[in-house]
């Protein structure tokens, strides 16, 4: 055989050995850690994804990050056109994971394999205050009825129509879950279905949004990944949550993101919409000239001074507070405001006067956490919330964590426990009250006052009637 020959069969034989001895290819987390990059697909919505003030948001974005961080990559997000398309994306290999709000179900599970579980929600049906409540599926049939292409409230609605079999309903192919209960409130279609984690942050925004009947509860919400024989990437997704769960995390991003949404006020949440287009174009300069000389964002000076005085400049306490920020004549004098009925005075000061106590919050303690003490301290003095940080700590909480110095702060009114503090008794629901307030309103503010301009006023039902489930 020729040298030249013999050099091409050898070359080949070392080629078949090689391709022999790697006919299986690395486990999928090394191929990603390879890669360089972590493979994500989700959707834009207030539970899962979205850009806010300060960029990316959510809590799955922020798992989705944090998981890929523990494995050594950069994320890469992609964003769905609609839920139609996650599953798709992840059986065909386009994307990794799809952390995106998935409930599981029969459907998805015949084309991806899920994780383990890190939720629950319950799924309701959902109509508008005072167009009459469905008692039963019978009263929703001839009325429209849509929810998301390839969504779980498909398969629930599939699943129902065994036992209501005259139940009609669309399925929209490129709406999210959010445009549908926006198409509910504004009475372009009757039901929709929703999670019960999106509806709790949706009815922020649309107050007019009721529950009339649950049709799924127990929910089970996780990741999706391809299905294949290496579950090395599910197998470390599994040790992440364990992680998640046992470090609280878990706790803190719902309390994060969803915490503020727990208690509802029908009345005083329509009243705050109407006044972004009444009132705020008249004072959104003023918030944003402070925010720039302060480096508070001016949504939440915004949602500050509508919780102190509904953006209303000559607003007057009884105990001699002033103005939209409603300072005091004292507090006034030591940030040089001369008028506390000028807004813009008024505004500077309150910044000014945030910026103060925000100070006095240990710098270890992280955000979000150290600006919901601040606001905490705003409202019932420096002393009280360091009294409730150290009943935290006698209760053998955490005191740098707001979630448990919230759930401590009452007990400055109870004499067993305000007698063991420096400064005793203090109205410590209040600041409990007043934060989540805030947090109502800045949430309200980041999705409704784009940074470009703020709708004008515009025509408003009045009619208000109480909150509650069963009203309508």
């Amino acid at each position: 055989m020729p040298p030249s020959l013999r050099f091409f069969a050898l070359t080949i034989a070392a080629l078949c050995i090689f391709l022999g001895t790697c006919s299986e290819p690395p486990p999928l987390t090394e191929q990603i850690q390879y890669r360089g990059t972590l493979r994500v697909i989700t959707r834009n919505s207030p539970v899962t994804y979205y850009i806010g003030p300060g960029g990316p948001m959510g809590p799955e974005y922020e798992l989705a990050r944090d998981f890929a961080d523990g494995l050594g990559v950069k994320l890469e997000l992609m964003v769905a056109d609609s839920i139609e398309d996650i599953v798709p994306a992840v059986e065909s290999g386009q994307a990794d994971i799809a952390a995106a709000g998935l409930a599981i179900t029969a459907g998805r599970g015949q084309q991806v394999a899920f994780g383990p579980t890190y939720d629950e929600v319950s799924e309701h049906l959902i109509y508008k205050l005072n167009t009459g409540r469905p008692r039963t599926l019978d009263d929703v049939v001839g009325a429209r009825l849509e929810v998301a292409a390839g969504s779980n409230h498909a398969e629930t609605l599939e699943r129902l129509r065994d036992t209501h079999p005259d139940l009609v309903w669309i399925e929209n192919p490129v709406a999210e879950n959010e445009e549908l209960l926006v198409a509910v409130s504004t009475g372009e279609i009757d039901y929709t279905l929703a999670d019960s984690n999106e509806f709790a942050v949706s009815q922020l925004f649309h107050p007019e949004l009721r529950i009339a009947l649950d049709l799924e509860k127990d929910r089970r919400l996780a990741w999706a990944f391809v299905k294949q024989r290496d579950q090395s990437l599910v197998a470390a997704a599994r040790r992440y949550f364990d992680r998640v769960h046992e470090s609280g995390m878990m706790t803190d991003l719902k309390e994060r993101y969803f915490g503020h949404a727990q208690d509802f006020d029908y009345v005083g949440t329509r009243a705050f919409l109407r006044d972004i287009n009444r009132k705020l174009p008249q004072y959104r300069y003023l918030f944003e000239q402070a925010a720039q000389s302060s480096g508070v964002n001016w949504r939440l000076l915004a949602a500050i001074g509508y919780q102190e005085s509904h953006w209303n400049p000559t607003a007057t306490s009884p105990t001699g507070v002033r103005g939209i920020m409603m300072l005091t004549e004292a507090t006034a004098g030591q940030l040089g405001i001369e008028d506390r009925l000028d807004p813009n005075q008024s505004i500077v000061g309150g910044a000014r006067y945030f910026v103060r106590v925000k100070r006095k919050i240990p710098e270890r303690i992280a955000e979000p956490d150290r600006t919901f003490m601040a606001l905490a301290a705003y409202n019932v003095g420096f002393g009280h919330l360091e009294d409730a940080r150290i009943i935290t700590q006698i209760r053998g909480g955490n005191p740098d964590e707001w979630l448990e110095v919230r759930d401590n702060l009452p007990l400055l009114a109870e004499k067993k426990w305000y007698s063991r503090v420096k400064r005793g008794y203090a109205r410590g629901w209040e600041p409990v009250n007043y934060v989540d307030n805030i947090r109502n309103y800045l949430s309200i503010l980041e999705w409704k006052v784009p940074d470009e301009r703020i709708k004008q006023a515009s025509r408003t039902d009045d009619s208000l009637a109480p909150p509650g489930r069963d009203t309508g």
